[in-house]
């Protein structure tokens, strides 16, 4: 993604600059413009620890560091256990007097990362004056500068280590401006979220009643495309599958015995073209019949939403969209996407020859009501109606042998549901009031495209979630050069700020 040529393009469209901002917003933005380059520090401090969702030991030092954070802060803070998981940190702060309790979830772990490709360290937060491809060049944090478009680049800038930061540095302003929160504030800081939350349910269970909460609210993700906020009432879940192929025990002569040897290339191109058309549609019997459909409000909050299709497909260069609907329609739809092929090679590396195994990545994206255990029994069903039988595990020579059509699959550990909350839960409503005061009119989304384990946490605790995110939509998270702008930040602190203080008054007051 092309971030100067997005960011040109959505500029006009921008709504996070609020007129008329409230009181408490102005308090907030004082203190925090006093105080930036601690704000940042602290920031940079916690995104210089290594966190790779794969590496236990670094993720021990990541909640061991951010349960300090809750402490110095006198949030009573514990690190969360359990034998088949990462840790979780979790802190309560208990307010006099109140009767509603809201849970703050972030996740603290990240995605691998090759160094190699970044411009600059991944665990070395860089703070640039624009983005990399701007030209942004180093530069310097300064109290009561305006530093609004600096970006800061590191692994987990924007997903999902800044959150955790905005919230902590909200209570902190809350504190020196006099003004008091109106729930009981609890956290969950996740420690596994890119590696699948396999544990995560087996430990939500095991601390259920501690976990307790009138609200969960989820502070991942990025806001609006048109840099608006949003509020989120649902994700699609995830399943992802690795499918392989088999041909002859070594490459052979494309000349000699092509068309007679089984080219295990094609067979996977017609298998995967069998449970997917031209336009994203899954063929596969049956895959669409659990398909929650959409009630009358989210329909009218779709067509409510900024139609930026076109902008998009310009700052992305291609000509069209693979399906006649907007993306917005397109992602309260299950989806298979072909995340990776491989087979022999290409260009100046190909052979003339009969390669000897083919590989595809899938990721199917779910929605309510569809469950990862439906969705793998569909798929295999259908798998084995194309004539293969199928093993999940490495096969013999002698099954290779005995079967014309062999195929392996190896489903991901960790798959979640999808999820959907009304968009008129009272809950909701009143978060919308709130973000409209303070960081302008958020964008009311059913159900984001990409997944969380909300379906997980929904699952184990039964408490509504909703997602409310901060980091800029143009972040590369997952990629390399990930990155935060400051913005964001900003708006985060005094986002999360005016939740704590008036959510229990505006859920009070909603019919």
């Amino acid at each position: 993604m092309r971030q100067t040529m997005i960011a040109t393009l959505l500029t006009a469209c921008a709504t996070t600059a609020v007129a008329g901002q409230d009181a408490l917003r102005r308090q907030v933005d004082d203190y925090r413009s006093a105080r930036q380059v601690e704000i940042v520090a602290e920031l940079n401090e916690l995104l210089a620890l290594p966190n790779v969702a794969s590496n236990p030991a670094d993720i021990e030092i990541n909640a061991k560091y951010i349960a300090g954070m809750l402490e110095r802060r006198g949030i009573s803070a514990r690190i969360l256990r359990h034998p088949n998981s990462m840790p979780a940190v979790y802190g309560e702060l208990r307010v006099p007097g109140a009767t509603r309790t809201v849970m703050m979830y972030a996740h603290y772990d990240g995605q691998p990362v090759n160094e190699r490709d970044w411009t600059y360290p991944p665990f070395k937060p860089t703070v640039l004056d624009n983005t990399i491809d701007a030209g942004g060049k180093p530069a310097v944090i300064r109290n009561g500068a305006n530093v609004d478009e600096y970006r800061i680049y590191a692994r987990s800038a924007s997903d999902d280590k800044s959150p955790i930061v905005a919230m902590l540095t909200a209570l902190d302003a809350l504190r020196a401006t006099g003004n008091q929160p109106s729930v009981n504030i609890k956290f969950f800081f996740e420690g596994e979220e890119e590696a699948g939350s396999g544990g995560l349910g087996e430990l939500l269970r095991a601390h259920r009643d501690l976990l307790a909460a009138d609200l969960w609210l989820l502070c991942d993700g990025p806001v609006h495309v048109s840099r608006a906020a949003q509020l989120v009432f649902g994700v699609r879940g995830v399943t992802g599958l690795e499918i392989t192929l088999f041909g002859p025990a070594r490459a052979l002569h494309s000349g000699h015995y092509g068309n007679w040897a089984p080219n295990p290339a094609a067979r996977l191109a017609e298998l995967v073209a069998s449970m997917r058309d031209g336009e994203g549609n899954i063929k596969i019997a049956g895959f669409l019949e659990d398909v929650r459909p959409l009630d009358a409000s989210e329909k009218a909050a779709i067509d409510a939403l900024p139609r930026l299709d076109d902008s998009l497909r310009n700052a992305l260069r291609f000509g069209a969209s693979e399906s006649k609907g907007v993306l917005a329609e397109r992602i309260m739809l299950p989806a298979l996407n072909v995340r990776g092929l491989q087979a022999g090679a290409v260009a100046g590396s190909a052979a003339n020859a009969v390669p000897t195994v083919a590989r595809a990545s899938i990721d199917f994206r779910l929605v309510p009501n569809q469950t990862p255990e439906r969705v793998r029994e569909l798929v295999e069903k259908h798998i084995r109606a194309q004539g293969y039988e199928i093993v999940h595990e490495t096969p013999s020579a002698e099954q290779l042998l005995r079967s014309p059509r062999i195929v392996q699959l190896e489903w991901d550990e960790g798959p979640y549901a999808g999820y959907r909350l009304s968009s008129g839960h009272p809950a909701g409503v009143a978060l919308r009031s709130i973000a409209t005061r303070t960081v302008g009119q958020p964008v009311i989304v059913p159900m984001l495209g990409g997944s969380l384990p909300i379906s997980t946490i929904a699952d184990a605790l039964d408490a509504p979630m909703i997602v409310l995110p901060m980091v800029n939509h143009d972040n590369n998270q997952h990629a390399l050069d990930e990155n935060l702008r400051i913005r964001n930040l900003w708006d985060g602190i005094a986002l999360y700020a005016a939740v704590f203080r008036d959510l229990a008054k505006e859920w009070r007051i909603v019919p």
